[in-house]
């Protein structure tokens, strides 16, 4: 617990020096404030589509954006990484309120917000260290996927004149960073495509047709409607869990891609805290949950090169100003610009090594699986949990498989013919202690036998029953068995289940 604290402390020291650093350095300080502009424009879209699913307004979805973005870039344990109202979030939330009703999404955000910042607290987030790599790729690729076909319905069948105006936008972007990197691309040709198509008279989906009549006010706290009692307690709380949960691993693991890119650490612990506040104080004022936002989180870190808390306070408070005062800019912003910069986040965001020729060829066969399966199941229900929780069980069966397989028993008979010495080499748990029952000779060892544990460990009550199970046997024949070798923690583990375990 000691070495958390100190930990915590330095990660804290960390942060406090970097926020300094960006505030004395105006490069720096420009840098993270335009990143988090470029964010907020790529938040704009996603959390306006998915405000339908969860059943709230759009209007509702962007300011619970806001009051997320900015608590998490105050209490949040990863800087630079982006949550608001999140799409995983409004696929939990919106049956439940399609089923009972908007006014149960309020008491379902609290629960969920109070699930998380204990989760935290007991420190269960450090389970994502248990995630192997082949899972924490294919999830990265199943997200550049999901992000590229979102995009592709505001292009596809668009009317025409959305190409001009998207060929424009990838233009800008591919193509500016060699005349300037200080402003990012794709800000600059979110800016230059809006003026050309205001001022053109460009008739393109824009935000304002997707998010209809967005009134220039802040929405007030939301009113608690629901009955106290103990029946929506019922309705709410398997709701409230799936949120809690599926918003923790989306958060960690885009923390834990965020800690491979910019080579540094976070606080996993601090994260899922603080991701419950923010979600408590999101509920109370806006109306809907979220998390992290892994493709607007790609466009801060790697698009515009946000590494601070900085940038996503810039964010909130460009997108509060975008929803408030300047309403009327951001309902004229095409959504095929968007798309493209969106598009071009999903390409960046794609590990193609992971799916080259010689890397597949190296890799073994059951990493590969594995990477496939997170791809497919998250692809294939949209939904990045599943594929994450899909491909994590595959990886331990196969790793289960793997090592239950890798002990080894060397049995050496006595000169004389009257002792018989077996040494158990591996880890023994439920799959390895099952061949370890038919490794012995039981009707040519004579009637003493030794087996030696100085080489293994015993991991669980599977193992204790085959060692009880290999008792009985020899001493069912009138033979004497004595178990050596067992460490302190084996032995503690083995005296307290032996002899238990038969019905």
């Amino acid at each position: 617990m000691a070495e958390t604290n100190d930990c915590a402390a330095q990660q804290a020291h960390e942060d406090a020096s970097s926020v300094v650093a960006v505030i004395t350095s105006p490069r720096a300080l420009m840098r993270e404030t335009l990143a988090g502009v470029l964010t907020a424009l790529a938040l704009i879209p996603e959390v306006i589509s998915f405000s339908f699913v969860s059943g709230v307004t759009p209007i509702a979805a962007l300011f619970s954006s806001v009051v997320l973005a900015l608590a998490m870039s105050l209490l949040g344990g990863r800087p630079a990484m982006v949550t608001a109202a999140a799409g995983s979030v409004a696929l939990v939330v919106g049956p439940m309120a399609k089923t009972y009703g908007v006014a149960y999404i309020l008491p379902t955000v609290l629960l969920a917000g109070v699930i998380q910042i204990a989760f935290g607290a007991v420190g269960l987030a450090r389970l994502t260290r248990f995630i192997p790599r082949s899972v924490m790729i294919g999830f990265v690729n199943s997200l550049g996927i999901l992000i590229f076909l979102a995009q592709v319905p505001h292009v596809i069948g668009a009317p025409p004149a959305v190409y001009p105006l998207f060929a424009l936008t990838l233009a800008i972007v591919l193509l500016a960073p060699r005349a300037t990197t200080f402003i990012p691309a794709p800000l600059i040709a979110i800016v230059v495509v809006t003026a050309i198509a205001h001022f053109g008279g460009f008739a393109a989906p824009s935000v304002g047709g997707a998010a209809g009549a967005l009134e220039p006010q802040m929405p007030g706290f939301t009113p608690f409607v629901a009955p106290l009692t103990l029946e929506t307690l019922k309705i709410v709380w398997p709701t409230a869990l799936s949120v809690a949960l599926v918003g923790l691993l989306e958060t960690l693991m885009t923390a834990k891609l965020v800690d491979e890119i910019t080579q540094t650490r976070s606080s996993k612990r601090r994260e899922s805290c603080a991701l419950g506040v923010a979600n408590f104080l999101a509920g109370v004022y806006g109306g809907v949950a979220g998390c992290a936002m892994i493709a607007q989180t790609i466009v801060n870190v790697k698009i515009g090169g946000g590494r601070s808390r900085i940038s996503t306070a810039a964010a909130a408070l460009t997108l509060l100003a975008l929803v408030t005062v300047l309403n009327g800019l951001m309902s004229q912003i095409p959504l095929a610009a968007l798309a493209a910069v969106m598009m071009i986040a999903a390409i960046k965001t794609f590990v193609w090594r992971s799916v080259a020729p010689a890397t597949l060829e190296r890799m073994p066969l059951s990493e590969t699986c594995v990477l496939a399966t997170t791809m497919a199941v998250t692809v294939a229900t949209g939904n990045l949990a599943f594929g994450v929780g899909g491909g994590v069980l595959l990886a331990m069966a196969l790793f289960a498989r793997r090592v239950a397989h890798v002990i080894r028993v060397d049995r050496t008979l006595s000169d004389d013919g009257a002792d018989v010495r077996y040494e158990v080499h591996g880890p023994l748990f439920f799959g390895s202690s099952n061949d370890l029952v038919d490794r012995f000779s039981y009707s040519l060892d004579p009637n003493r036998i030794t087996v030696d544990f100085t080489h293994s460990q015993i991991w669980d009550a599977s193992s204790v029953a085959a060692l009880d199970a290999i008792e009985a046997k020899y001493r069912s024949d009138g033979r004497s068995v004595a178990f050596t070798g067992l460490d302190a923690r084996s032995l503690a583990f083995h005296g307290r289940l032996t002899g238990q375990l038969q019905g």
